[in-house]
């Protein structure tokens, strides 16, 4: 649900946690993603970062260039100007997946769990797009939502230690996929060949909250062909 205010809490010496509503949603997630781009683009004095997440920005400052209460009154202003009718429209990033078999280690168990059939389970998780709500956990893991209700699929009871990168997994009620090689508690069901998190890189990451992910099935040659065209194999 979306506040008619927002809430402003101190996070430390630098920070401060702006609370825009208390349940995750779309209605939200559009005021969030607008605010995190005023606020990038207003030039606050001592800003460092800010971090969108479900229904909160984690707002960063050097406290030796200003203080809580300047961040805020100046949060304050621009939350004022927020409710013009723009809306930043996000990317939609497609990422191919090959699903189950050696990629995709309890793709079975989802389908059983869910009672469908394997390409039943693949045109569910491939047939929308997925609007990435927050990046976290791991440096470019997008916890997605807009899943189809008929593939909620509790996490594993023992997470595993090693978790291929690419892999892509379902956790209660989102999808997700690991972008480096970790551990983790999601049901396997996929992996993509393409590297998601470079940490040399020096351009716009393929996606950020905000933008949506449309998976698109690909063949085990096709999964070997691109890996192996992107140097992953």
């Amino acid at each position: 649900m979306l506040w008619d205010q927002p809430s402003f809490a101190p996070v430390g010496d630098g920070a401060l946690l702006v609370t825009l509503g208390d349940a995750l949603g779309e209605e939200l997630h559009r005021q969030l993603i607008r605010l995190w781009h005023a606020m990038q683009a207003a030039n606050i004095a001592g800003l460092v970062d800010v971090t969108p997440a479900f229904t909160t920005l984690l707002v960063q400052f050097d406290p030796i260039l200003t203080d809580h209460r300047s961040v805020r009154l100046a949060l304050e202003h621009i939350c004022l100007q927020s409710v013009a009718p723009h809306n930043p429209i996000g990317r939609t990033v497609e990422i191919p997946v090959c699903y189950g078999g050696a990629y995709g280690a309890d793709f079975s168990f989802v389908c059983e769990h869910a009672g469908l059939s394997p390409q039943e389970v693949i045109d569910l998780h491939s047939g929308r797009d997925y609007l990435i709500y927050m990046i976290g956990f791991l440096p470019g893991f997008p916890y997605l939502g807009g899943m189809d209700e008929r593939l909620f699929t509790p996490r594993l009871q023992t997470p595993r230690t090693n978790i291929p990168a690419g892999s892509v997994g379902i956790g209660g009620e989102q999808t997700g996929i690991y972008p480096i090689e970790s551990p983790g508690g999601w049901q396997l069901i996929g992996r993509t060949p393409l590297a998601l998190f470079d940490p040399s890189a020096t351009d716009r990451p393929l996606y950020q909250a905000g933008d949506r992910i449309r998976f698109v099935p690909i063949s085990p040659a096709e999964y070997v062909r691109q890996a192996h065209a992107k140097g992953g194999l």
